[in-house]
């Protein structure tokens, strides 16, 4: 089996100049086989976690492909993230791998980024993303270059779908994250596990009515702020481990280990500061996390994606669910699609094997398609 290489990019975009400390917003790591110029090429970006070491790399290079772990401005930096300008550095990436020769190129949205590269296809095949509130959409958004194929693996519906199916409907006060009203807390054991469907109806309301609440809040503090000359601000949100699935697994039964989250313990990881959403500002939230206003919802932008594509969701995974990845299948535009479940947990760690697995899954679907 021939070697891998590796070899690092760093990009301006249209809208992202290099840093005053001279490094560039777009970077990441370009794995091929050593011994030849790929013709087929992935590539696969986050919304805020770093993907330049994917493990998808090297895997998929010793398969005979290119692999593009990259990253837009917001690695590491959810607090700020921008929809319109994150599309704009995937672009970036994109033409970057057009410019080295890549006939076919692949978008992998993995974890959070399968919504994210669902908007980029959607964006780039058929402009429709409106700009965050009271922005104006960059017209690099509106010429993105499109891609060949979009996989699906182990991927969250969308930014505001995941929060809101992950939030503490209980809490009382955003201000306060010890608050909760007894009567939707989760961790109480006198309402499960397992939990009645009238538990399960009345907590899941309220969590939709606790994302409404916020964007409410955010709107009119926006108005508040704008004759005072500020444009935005931060805010914190707290308890963000509380999905009725990580007790309970009746609910969308799966292999999954229950009890368990990506943090640890669910019950720990709530009521300890961490978590997605956890600091904002108040634009970021309409751009990412807000059911009302969010274009980061996979379901906006599945049905544009016409290029062939596939689901991958491995059973095991105690973040994403069968009925995500059922869903994402349904949605997509295009009937040259699959959907396919291997056994495997979020990130494929376990069972020994399964990253080869997913790899030579990938292989084999890329190499019929294309």
């Amino acid at each position: 089996m021939s070697s891998v290489t590796r070899e690092f990019v760093s990009l301006v975009s249209a809208t992202g100049a290099r840093n005053g400390a001279g490094f560039n917003p777009c970077q990441g790591l370009y794995f091929q086989p050593a011994d030849k110029k790929a013709s087929t090429a992935f590539i696969a970006t986050h919304y805020n976690v770093d993907f330049s070491e994917h493990y998808l790399g090297e895997y998929l290079a010793l398969r005979g492909f290119g692999f593009l772990g990259w990253n837009t401005r917001f690695r590491g930096n959810e607090a700020f993230f921008l929809l319109e300008h994150a599309l704009i550095d995937i672009g970036a990436g994109v033409e970057w791998l057009r410019q080295q020769g890549v006939e076919h190129i692949v978008l992998i949205g993995n974890s959070g980024g399968g919504s994210l590269m669902a908007a980029y296809q959607s964006q780039a095949s058929s402009p429709n993303i409106k700009p965050t509130h009271d922005l104006k959409l960059p017209e690099a958004c509106l010429s993105l270059p499109q891609a060949d194929g979009y996989i699906s693996l182990n991927a969250h519906g969308g930014r505001p779908e995941v929060l809101t199916a992950w939030m503490d409907p209980s809490v009382v006060d955003e201000a306060d994250p010890s608050s909760i009203d007894e009567s939707l807390n989760m961790y109480n054991p006198e309402h499960g596990p397992p939990y009645d469907e009238g538990f399960i109806e009345k907590y899941r309301s309220a969590q939709f009515a606790r994302n409404e609440r916020i964007t409410d809040w955010v709107l009119e503090e926006l108005d508040r702020l704008k004759p005072l000359g500020m444009s935005d601000r931060a805010f914190m949100m707290s308890r963000t481990w509380a999905d009725l699935r990580l007790m309970d697994g009746s609910i969308d039964p799966s292999d999954r280990p229950v009890g368990v989250c990506y943090a640890g313990d669910p019950k720990r990881a709530n009521f300890s500061p961490r978590g997605i959403g956890l600091t904002n500002t108040l634009r970021t939230w309409l751009s990412m996390w807000s059911l009302r206003t969010s274009e980061c919802s996979g379901e906006k932008h599945l049905g544009n994606v016409v290029v062939p594509s596939l689901v991958i969701q491995s059973t095991g995974d105690t973040g994403v669910f069968p009925s995500d990845a059922e869903q994402i299948y349904a949605h997509i535009g295009t009937q040259e699609k699959e959907i396919q479940f291997m056994r495997g947990d979020h990130y494929l760690t376990e069972p020994e094997g399964a990253r080869d697995e997913v790899a030579d899954m990938i292989s084999a679907w890329t190499q019929q398609k294309f």
